[in-house]
């Protein structure tokens, strides 16, 4: 697993990732981690991501589904109303 450093952070952004971490019960390492897991997609996260695409992509080609053999709203407001 690689090491990043990372020097000259600005005290307010420091303070603030601190927070974070402290709220989430992590430290600040793996405050960090998570951060960039959520905004720097990896190749595999990128292909789950277009394969999901793909899959929204085809049900929404799909035809929608027939009524079936219920009766429509209007048919059992009517019904309702003559009984």
């Amino acid at each position: 697993m690689a090491t990043l450093y990372v020097e000259n952070v600005p005290d307010d952004l420091y303070e603030a990732l601190r927070d974070r971490a402290k709220r989430d019960r992590k430290s600040i390492a793996a405050e960090v981690i998570e951060v960039l897991e959520e905004n720097f997609p990896t190749k595999a996260e990128l292909q789950r991501r277009a394969e999901f695409m793909r899959t929204v992509r085809q049900f929404q080609r799909r035809k929608p589904m027939a009524p079936g053999p219920f009766p429509s709203t209007e048919e059992m407001i009517r019904e309702d109303r003559e009984r």
